[in-house]
């Protein structure tokens, strides 16, 4: 039995195909569990704002590292064996971290609630740009959760740093269950 090169052609594609969505799922069953993990995290340090204002700077430090942390080792533990640390991922969360605190912090000089709103749509920047690479989900999840937390900034008054864990917490958590059915 010989098969002529265009359905050679066709096979390979075919298998290319499958290939990438495999490439996909995996990329989005590895999402879904990280979104999940920051938005219980998101909840947590928007419940410490809301109960104790005054320690929520040191609180979503706190939160901020064990989130980059779980967030390191989940990749390593999916990984292939013999493939090395992800330094690249250690150091995009560094730089992540110190260029928002730089505008936050030291030129913009956000106020608790400014920085309550600019972080979340800071992380869901990232997101909504890598829909451009792995899938138009990860786009929508940040153009819709960003439009969510700004109308919250505009009109949530008093219980934004409540309604920023109902809507972003919250909505992360939805967010990673929704990618996992995917």
């Amino acid at each position: 039995m010989t098969i002529s090169p265009h359905e050679a052609g066709a096979m390979l594609a075919d298998i290319d195909s499958v290939v990438a969505r495999v490439r996909q799922s995996n990329i989005y069953r590895m999402a879904s569990r990280i979104l999940m993990m920051w938005g219980g995290l998101v909840i947590c340090g928007n419940l410490i704002a809301t109960v104790a204002p005054r320690w929520a700077g040191w609180g979503w430090s706190l939160v901020d590292a064990i989130g980059a942390a779980l967030t390191i080792f989940m990749v390593v533990r999916s990984r292939a064996p013999g493939i090395g640390f992800p330094l690249r991922l250690l150091a995009a969360f560094g730089l992540f971290f110190a260029f928002g605190g730089m505008w936050g912090v030291i030129i913009a000089h956000f106020e608790p609630r400014q920085l309550a709103a600019f972080w979340p749509t800071y992380f869901l920047l990232f997101y909504a740009l890598a829909g451009l690479w792995f899938g138009i989900a990860f786009t929508l999840i940040g153009v819709g959760l960003s439009a969510l937390v700004v109308m919250g900034f505009l009109w949530a008054g008093d219980g934004f740093p409540l309604y920023l864990a109902f809507v972003n917490g919250g909505g992360l958590i939805l967010c990673g269950y929704w990618m996992r059915r995917t």
